[in-house]
This record gives C-alpha cells, structure tokens and sequence, in this order.
C-alpha cells in the first residue's frame, strides 16, 4: 500500500460503501474536484486496487436462498486432483466462492441452492461425479448475521 495515499484510501472505502457514487458525489466526499477523483479511479483500477464492480442480489428473492457450506477433502493429495476440483469448481455457477484451506479439509466451497431437495441433487449430480474427491461435509447457514463485502481500510 506504500503508492496509496489518505484520499485514495477515502476513495477505496466510499466506493466500498456505494460502487454507484459518481465521480461529482465522490469528489464531494473525499473534497476534491472530479478530474482528480477520475484520474486516481482509472489508476486505481489500472494498478489492480479496484477489481470490478458488481451488483449485490437478493438470494431470497430469485429463489437460491438455502445456503451451504461444503467442506470437500481429496481423495488423496495430489497436484492432479487439486487442479481437477478447483477447474471443475469455476464452471459450477451455484458454487459462488472457493478456498483451498489447511486442517482437515481441503477446499471450503459456498453454494446456493433452491432447498435442501435441490442442494441434495446438486451433491450427487455434480461433486458426486468428481472422481478427485474423498469426502464431504456441509454445514447449513441457519441464519445470517452478517455478509458484508467491504475489506477494513485504515486511513491514518
């Protein structure tokens, strides 16, 4: 973080706030005139500090509100199977987040179904036909308490 300075990390932590914000309501927050404020996002986002911009959707609402966390451990630890599940895993659109984890696991998978009849399918039709895995375990989100996106930022 040595290239940024106190205006870009305000600038960092609004857009995390609203990623809507214009450039206008942006340079008013963080008190300074819009050119400047274009200028440090393009290079923000050249330099790789902004990934992208996305909408934030309602589960409930379109119907993929059953939530799980699914533990996979390999079935025997190799590079070839690592890569399997972690190739296999960025085409499967239900399973929105991945991490190769340590302890007794080896991959922590988020995944969204309609309802437990739904996500049952989802084991045995998709990760059942993935030879690279021993076992799993899923743990079912009961209830969210909180989901929030925005990384801490210290501004001195």
């Amino acid at each position: 973080m040595g290239t940024l300075d106190k205006t870009d990390l305000l600038i960092l932590q609004q857009l995390q706030k609203d990623s809507q914000l214009t450039t206008k309501e942006l340079a008013l927050k963080v008190h300074l005139s819009p050119t400047p404020v274009f200028e440090r996002l393009r290079r923000l986002e050249r330099d790789g500090y902004i990934k992208g911009y996305q909408a934030i959707l309602d589960a409930e609402k379109l119907n993929k509100g059953f939530m799980a966390f699914c533990y996979l451990k390999m079935k025997q630890h190799s590079h070839e199977n690592a890569t399997a599940i972690m190739n296999a895993v960025k085409n499967i659109p239900e399973i929105v987040e991945c991490y190769n984890i340590s302890g007794d696991y080896d991959f922590l998978l988020k995944i969204y179904a309609e309802n437990m009849k739904q996500y049952q399918s989802f084991l045995l039709r998709i990760l059942g036909d993935l030879d690279c895995i021993g076992s799993l375990n899923s743990s079912f989100v009961l209830g969210e308490v909180k989901n929030s996106h925005q990384l801490p930022i210290d501004i001195d």
